[in-house]
């Protein structure tokens, strides 16, 4: 498989992460086995890696650390995961959940990121889930490049996604000085104006344009 060169995979068990790329559209077509079971692991998985992090990274009592876990294994975080890593890409799906954009559904596309490290859990062992973690995610969650709190961004590509339109965020403007410049950012569907954001960093006026379009799309305007 592509995707276990690209993270340098070595594995006498491929079937393994064929299955965690598995949805139930295609292993009901194909007569195969889903990726539902390895998700359900991976999950344990990912929750054991993040709160072994938090407890030997900050000083938070358990209160809080359960809770900053729970924005960092959300389906929100676990969407962007696997975008960014291009899991969504390899995803395995039945005809008509692949024709109605399948591959960038949050909850198909989230669960696939647990199931992909559930294969890896059983493949090679927690250590190697914990370097994939430490190495992969854990820096988006340092650098702050993902908003974890209000992800309205990965809504709106889930809602356009699925009816196949196009989504672009364009800088219309950009001022003041440099070290605390503002930017005001447009989302454009299908080249039609939805949302405009303004914030001091391009990825925040992004989230703010992405939540004024859902809001525009929830009151019908």
């Amino acid at each position: 498989m592509e995707i276990l060169e690209k993270f340098n995979i070595q594995t006498q068990k491929e079937s393994l992460y064929i299955r965690a790329f598995s949805h139930t559209s295609y292993a009901n077509e194909f007569k195969t086995e889903s990726y539902e079971r390895l998700e359900y692991l991976g999950d344990a998985v990912l929750e054991l890696i993040m709160s072994e992090y938090l407890y030997k990274n900050t000083e938070h009592n358990e209160g809080e650390m359960t809770k900053l876990r729970a924005h960092y294994v959300c389906e929100n975080a676990l969407y962007e995961y696997s975008i960014r890593l291009g899991l969504n890409e390899y995803i395995l799906l039945g005809k008509g959940e692949l024709e109605s954009g399948g591959k960038f559904r949050k909850a198909i596309v989230a669960d696939v990121f647990e199931a992909f490290l559930g294969a890896m859990f059983l493949d090679q062992g927690i250590e190697t889930c914990k370097k994939f973690v430490y190495k992969h995610i854990i820096p988006l969650i340092e650098s702050k490049e993902i908003d974890f709190f209000s992800d309205y961004k990965s809504v709106l590509q889930e809602l356009v996604q699925t009816d196949k339109r196009s989504l672009e965020y364009v800088i219309v403007n950009e001022e003041g000085p440099s070290h605390n410049k503002t930017f005001t950012v447009e989302v454009k569907i299908d080249n039609i104006l939805y949302g405009r954001g303004t914030a001091h960093s391009k990825k925040e006026a992004e989230q703010e344009a992405a939540k004024d379009a859902l809001k525009k799309a929830q009151n019908g305007d």
